[in-house]
């Protein structure tokens, strides 16, 4: 379930940084992509405790801040395929996740002793390590609602 979510993220902060207002991003898209109410609704929770905690999540880098990229390593690349980095540097960028967060994940992946990870898989693991270090995206969290509760 945790990575449904990040995938609702990823789409939410996606129309946000397009300047489209929260209460106009179509809902109906993520219903009809298969995503259950409790998991938007985990989404958007997220989204407005981060905010709420002073977090500027939504907010485009400015080109001219220095951000620089992890290189893979030959033995992390032989693992690690080029799509599945791309999908932590797409989460990075999004702020979803931190440098810290990609070398903590890189560091699972390759001590797990995984023989190739895909973008697939790179959901998996990445949101498995959100779901440990923020309360938010679990299932017992008081930002999950019922099935019959609604966002108004």
């Amino acid at each position: 379930m945790q990575e449904k979510i990040v995938e609702i993220l990823i789409y939410l902060i996606g129309e946000l940084r397009k300047n489209v207002p929260v209460t106009d991003i179509d809902l109906t898209v993520l219903s009809q992509r298969g995503y259950s109410t409790s998991e938007i609704s985990t989404a958007f929770n997220w989204l407005f405790e981060k905010v709420s905690d002073g977090e500027n999540i939504v907010t485009d880098i400015a080109p001219s801040s220095p951000h620089s990229h992890r290189v893979l390593h030959d033995a992390e690349r032989m693992v690690i395929t080029s799509e599945a980095y791309g999908y932590l540097i797409q989460l990075r960028e999004l702020r979803l996740i931190s440098d810290m967060d990609i070398e903590v994940i890189i560091d699972r992946i390759m001590m797990s002793g995984y023989v190739t990870v895909d973008v697939e898989e790179m959901k998996s693991v990445t949101a498995t390590y959100l779901a440990e270090t923020d309360d938010s995206f679990n299932g017992g969290s008081r930002t999950m609602l019922n099935s019959k509760d609604t966002i108004n």
